[in-house]
């Protein structure tokens, strides 16, 4: 069976100075249509690099990616934002609304890069913010709405295209705890319909609300598995150290 996300053998190397940092060190992991996984890590893990090669943000220095099917590793800038525009669905921390467009056009503005007619941009849009529960503040600006709403008008706006992975960065990382819950609730309905979501979380109390979690420590697998067994949330020693230090790269 063919998986919609594969990843063999992916290093990430970045030169500093006469140093090699290896922020991908030989990550290898599949996943497939319909599942809930959670990227967790501390510090210096490797989950932001790892959602940034996933993202069709970054190529790995070696090692190869494919999604759907297709090997997007050796891609240029150009053919990694088309892939981007058709598959990925990004839902950020800090939502990255536009303050001057209202609600509508800013669900709309990834359709309009794709060069979808204005009465597609705007079925599609409407849709996506049916399903969000926000088709009632399609003319509102992002700063006549809460956190939790401006974060659902992001998850709009990642479902519009109808994108093959939803892929959320911290998505609660700017909510308090209370709106960070109703979101993820959100994400999780979202997977029972059917969309496939990777979630790249610190927290593990986020994490185990998806249904698998790979847990990453210094650009390695260390877990990968159901987010219901302890392993899936055992904090290692030197994760901790690494948290304290607070002077650890975040790769």
């Amino acid at each position: 069976m063919e998986h919609l996300i594969e990843l063999r053998d992916i290093y990430k190397i970045y030169q500093m100075g006469d140093t090699a940092v290896h922020a991908l060190d030989g990550v290898s992991l599949t996943v497939d249509e319909g599942e809930f996984v959670a990227i967790v890590g501390q510090s210096g893990s490797g989950k932001s690099t790892a959602m940034n090669i996933i993202g069709c943000l970054d190529v790995p220095t070696s090692g190869t990616y494919h999604l759907g099917g297709v090997d997007v590793s050796t891609m240029d800038d150009d053919q990694q934002a088309e892939i981007r525009n058709k598959m990925l669905g990004f839902i950020f921390q800090q939502y990255n609304l536009i303050p001057k467009l209202n609600v509508l056009e800013n669900v709309e503005l990834p359709l309009l890069y794709a060069g979808l007619s204005a009465s597609e941009r705007r079925e599609r849009a409407m849709a996506s913010l049916q399903r969000v529960g926000l088709a009632d503040k399609c003319k509102n600006l992002p700063s006549q709405l809460s956190g939790g709403q401006q974060q659902r008008v992001s998850i709009a706006r990642a479902l519009a295209g109808n994108p093959s992975v939803i892929l959320a960065d911290e998505p609660t990382g700017a909510l308090d705890s209370r709106t960070g819950r109703e979101v993820l609730s959100f994400l999780q309905k979202l997977n029972a319909e059917g969309d496939t979501v990777v979630l790249i979380t610190h927290d593990n109390s986020i994490a185990v609300k998806a249904k698998r979690i790979v847990r990453l420590q210094d650009g390695r697998v260390i877990y990968d598995g159901d987010a219901r067994d302890p392993q899936a949330v055992v904090q290692p020693e030197e994760d901790v150290g690494a948290e304290l230090d607070g002077e650890v790269l975040d790769a």
